[in-house]
């Protein structure tokens, strides 16, 4: 196996850099990306997870509203389309990472995504129940549902994840990378898990340093609770 999988321990460090026991559900998605996984994100969620995230279509005529969301290391903004979730992203991110239209605030509207981006900073929560909507490129969705089976608490690197969906980690890596950058979902559809070959922290629209934020918090709870997996 090229790719890799790992249990962050934190302070830099992986552990298991080996294709583990997870959920398999890589044959869920064939070659064109066109048959759904969302029954795989399903009994990934079953067999562990507290929720579920949800890839629906957004009506593309409903509002668009956010919130901001206060969190040890910086701001969050939630945006949304008529409830359902376009963008999750932390002030500074860079600008292709952010919608251009963020329409009016709304944190009543908006209130449950709240609670659960809260509950997850504060150490309380460990998978989302929220309904999103990936708007990209076949290519670039095929990889964000990818990104919905790594599991809590454990990180892949770009060559599993390409392999997870069914393609050749040797010739896509740098692809798959590529559209795990454009992800707006940010820990939501958690790209934060996704790690260099050689355990280093690589790539994040926020910041390498937020990057390692998210990984710690979920760490301290895996390891040091062994809520899941």
């Amino acid at each position: 196996m090229v790719g890799g999988s790992g249990v962050w321990e934190g302070r830099g460090r992986i552990v298991g850099m080996q294709h583990d026991g997870t959920v398999d559900v890589a044959g869920a998605v064939d070659v064109a990306g066109a048959r759904d996984v969302a029954g795989a994100v399903d009994a990934a969620s079953a067999a562990g997870a507290a929720g579920t995230v949800r890839v629906v279509v957004a009506d593309a005529a409903a509002r668009v509203h956010h919130t901001v969301l206060g969190t040890p290391v910086g701001d969050v903004t939630i945006v949304a389309r008529g409830g359902v979730l376009t963008a999750v992203q932390f002030a500074g991110a860079r600008p292709s990472a952010v919608p251009a239209d963020l329409g009016a605030r709304d944190d009543d509207g908006l209130a449950d995504a709240r609670r659960q981006l809260e509950e997850y900073v504060a150490g309380e929560r460990t998978a989302f129940d929220l309904p999103v909507h990936l708007d990209g490129s076949d290519f670039q969705v095929r990889v964000w549902r990818g990104l919905l089976r790594i599991p809590f608490g454990r990180t892949w690197s770009y060559g599993r994840l390409a392999e997870e969906i069914g393609l050749d980690p040797r010739t896509s890596s740098r692809a798959v990378g590529a559209a795990n950058g454009r992800n707006r979902l940010a820990v939501v559809v958690p790209c934060h898990r996704v790690i260099g070959a050689d355990g280093s922290l690589v790539g994040f629209a926020a910041g390498v340093a937020r990057k390692r934020f998210l990984l710690d918090l979920e760490a301290e709870q895996h390891l040091g609770e062994s809520v899941l997996f």
